[in-house]
């Protein structure tokens, strides 16, 4: 019989705020009735990783009207698609991975974030994903190679995509209403990555955000088509939580980095940000907590006009009182350059770039 477990399992449920319960009523009611008019669970796959003896796996399951993700329930033409599609709470998935199915259940805005315990080889595999019926699909997942010494955590806004956040206007315009081709990369970016994950021999890539998990698939393609080394994205669902109005990024990116070095605890992450928002302050903190799983840090600079627009630059004190690299520059090849001086990446077989 498959195993039954939570998503995210507790001891003491949570007391949910004012604003969390009226999300879940609205959420309940929305449910009930694209039910009534024959709306199906579809599972949206995203990449998971794990290491060796478990995977963490993630997706999210919606209504749509087909039940897949084919043809107009892709989600995939305009950001806003995605923010009016219905979650489902607490829908139960099977999971089957490494010749054993488990069964989780989603939280209440549908996302399903689990670790499962399985053994499997380094490299990239797939694990299938079915509920209530539906046609299964395949989630990738990247086992990282326990030897791994050397990885990748990158931010996406302002550090690999050009978005201008937060100021409110063009936040929304980029999220709900611009097409995903009409979005920039940053200059050099994609190479800087593609030469880092070549000379370490193929590190992982870590794309950590605060967008909401409604976007994954468009920030997915964006990176696959700009030629981005391919890699899980960590991203958090809009909305209140049990204990607050807003979800905090800042708190989901903290949560993350401290999640990663716990998975990983002898990785050491060059960690890749912008100085528009709160990065070096975050990456100076983790950097402090946890210097030994620091490699380096890089801080692609904004134009003055995007700083502008970002709502003005970041310090760099937070570079202060360490004794790990810390580089700065306007664009990828800026940072290539100055990394390429430095001992941070391994090269393949153990020496250093």
């Amino acid at each position: 019989m498959p195993d039954t477990r939570k998503a995210t399992p507790s001891a003491v449920e949570p007391i949910l705020h004012r604003a969390a319960r009226i999300e879940n009523s609205i959420h309940r009611f929305r449910e009930k009735r694209a039910r009534k008019r024959g709306l199906l669970p579809t599972i949206v796959p995203y990449s998971g990783y794990g290491s060796a003896g478990w995977v963490r796996v993630l997706s999210r399951v919606l209504l749509t009207r087909t039940g897949s993700l084919d043809g107009t329930d892709r989600l995939n033409v305009r950001g806003w698609r995605s923010f009016t599609s219905v979650p489902v709470e607490e829908a139960v998935v099977e999971v089957t991975v490494g010749g054993r199915t488990q069964r989780v259940t989603t939280d209440r805005g549908g996302v399903l974030d689990v670790r499962l315990e399985v053994d499997l080889e380094p490299g990239w595999h797939l694990v299938t994903l079915s509920t209530e019926g539906s046609p299964p699909v395949e989630a990738p997942v990247v086992v990282i190679d326990p030897e791994a010494r050397f990885g990748i955590v990158s931010d996406i806004d302002d550090t690999v995509m050009v978005t201008s956040l937060p100021r409110p206007f063009l936040a929304a315009w980029n999220t709900f209403v611009l097409n995903e081709h009409a979005r920039r990369p940053v200059p050099g970016m994609a190479v800087l990555y593609e030469r880092l994950h070549a000379a370490s021999g193929g590190c992982p890539v870590v794309y950590l955000s605060t967008g909401a998990w409604n976007v994954a698939p468009t920030l997915s393609r964006f990176l696959s088509r700009n030629l981005y080394p391919s890699g899980p994205l960590l991203l958090t669902d809009w909305g209140p939580t049990h204990d607050r109005w807003f979800r905090s990024g800042r708190l989901h990116k903290q949560g993350s980095l401290d999640r990663l070095a716990e998975e990983f605890p002898d990785m050491r992450w060059l960690l890749v940000g912008d100085d528009g928002q709160h990065d070096e302050e975050l990456y100076g903190r983790f950097l402090r907590e946890h210097p030994e799983n620091v490699a380096a840090v890089a801080i692609r600079e904004l134009s003055p006009s995007e700083a502008v627009l970002a709502g003005g630059r970041s310090r760099s004190e937070h570079a202060q009182g360490s004794d790990a690299v810390w580089v700065s520059a306007p664009d990828g090849a800026g940072l290539w350059e100055q990394l390429i001086d430095t001992d941070v990446v391994p090269r393949a077989g153990g020496t250093s770039v």
